[in-house]
């Protein structure tokens, strides 16, 4: 399997210090940077805006000055506008829900077009049917395993069985498509949602929550590489 990323998202980040948070998960291994964007229509939230990308563009950066990847999550309709902003205020993943955009194909092209890798979400309750006409399309599928508007949720497991029936889907298509599990994800089901087939982990609360976030990471990635049990 493609090499397992973490995901810290900024939703249970200190909102008033939203630079330095990014500058210590950064600091702490993280791979990507999540953001959770809700427009209370979509979702009954309201977060991030394009600008707020903007702004924590500059942090999002390694000691050596390399970009770490901003991966923007759109909960908001309709998407196209906000898709377009998000590219050029420095994103570099946008997803967005199927549900959510009267022309998927269209609104794919459109992230793609503007330098971006794209995505759709797929909420608890949401079919795969999207995923049959758009996988040649796709360079993300990411799997809520909470209902989307809210952090600090609890895993729901049946989304181990999408996960499970979208890494099948992966495979046969034979593209490199990263598999992504958003919701209620911590050191204590990390190994399940990546036994599944899941190879890149949003965690909000599981990380911000704790005063050392290397740790938390370090632990993530231990239980993601220890041996299977005989």
């Amino acid at each position: 399997m493609t090499q397992a990323l973490i995901a810290p998202s900024l939703l249970s980040a200190d909102f008033a210090r939203l630079g330095e948070e990014v500058r210590s998960v950064v600091a702490a291994g993280a791979d990507w940077i999540h953001l959770d964007v809700m427009d209370n229509h979509f979702v009954p939230n309201l977060t991030f805006g394009p600008m707020v990308c903007q702004a924590l563009r500059k942090y999002a950066v390694h000691a050596d000055g390399s970009r770490v990847p901003i991966d923007v999550h759109l909960m908001v309709q309709p998407v196209d506008a906000l898709a377009r902003a998000f590219a050029d205020a420095g994103a570099d993943v946008i997803t967005f829900h199927p549900e959510a955009g009267a022309h998927v194909d269209r609104t794919l092209q459109l992230i793609k077009a503007a330098g971006c890798k794209a995505g759709l979400v797929l909420n608890p309750s949401s079919p795969l049917d999207a995923l049959e006409w758009e996988l040649d399309q796709l360079d993300v599928v990411l799997i809520m395993s909470v209902n989307p508007g809210f952090g600090g949720q609890s895993f729901i497991p049946a989304a181990l069985k999408k996960i499970e029936r979208v890494r099948k889907m992966i495979e046969a298509s034979g593209r490199d498509i990263r598999l992504e599990v958003d919701g209620g994800i911590k050191t204590g089901n990390i190994r399940a949602a990546h036994d599944a087939g899941a190879d890149t982990f949003v965690a909000g609360s599981a990380i911000f929550g704790q005063s050392d976030y290397r740790s938390v990471i370090d632990a993530m990635r231990a239980e993601i590489s220890r041996p299977a049990a005989t």
